[in-house]
């Protein structure tokens, strides 16, 4: 009769042997209590470029052959509601112009870089702002248009973030 008893693994000089132990025991653990949350690291973290997780629109050898901007890289209106946040928080926030010689950006600087840079179309940023303006409408701020709201005295960098994040979230949750 035949038993299936499991040796401890060896522990070897790199410590291999307790990494494939560990390693074990969290496979064995059920899904639940697996449950992944980001690790934050004590030491900070790298400085990731604000397009970061998109690829880079590339040229083909027919858009180089008739002098066009390559095809854009498909990018949901909630996508770019996230995109437009990351480069304020890169390049800057201003008020008051779309863009200065600092490279400091508006909303809407932002949202024409991100579409400049080949992220969506028209049509996203378009889907974008209509996202943008029923935000501002739920949350008793009835304007005009976004870019009214980001040049009011009142209105800070923060604010301005809060609402890209609510409006792209309210964007996935429609599947925009």
């Amino acid at each position: 009769m035949k038993t299936n008893v499991r040796l401890p693994p060896l522990v070897t000089v790199d410590g291999s042997g307790l990494v494939a132990e560990i390693e074990a025991y969290l496979a064995s653990l059920p899904a639940p209590a697996r449950i992944a949350v980001p690790y934050v690291s004590p030491l900070g973290s790298t400085v990731q470029p604000w397009n970061a997780g998109y690829p880079v629109p590339r040229l083909t050898l027919l858009d180089r052959l008739t002098h066009r901007p390559a095809r854009p890289v498909p990018v949901s209106a909630a996508g770019h509601l996230r995109l437009a946040s990351r480069y304020i928080g890169a390049f800057g926030w201003l008020q008051g112009a779309m863009w200065d010689s600092a490279g400091r950006v508006c909303l809407l600087g932002a949202q024409a870089a991100v579409l400049a840079h080949g992220y969506g179309t028209p049509c996203t940023v378009t889907t974008a702002r209509v996202q943008l303006m029923e935000i501002l409408h739920a949350t008793g701020r009835p304007v005009r248009s976004p870019d009214e709201y980001n040049d009011r005295p009142t209105t800070r960098q923060a604010d301005i973030h809060q609402l890209l994040d609510r409006a792209a979230a309210r964007a996935q949750r429609l599947g925009l």
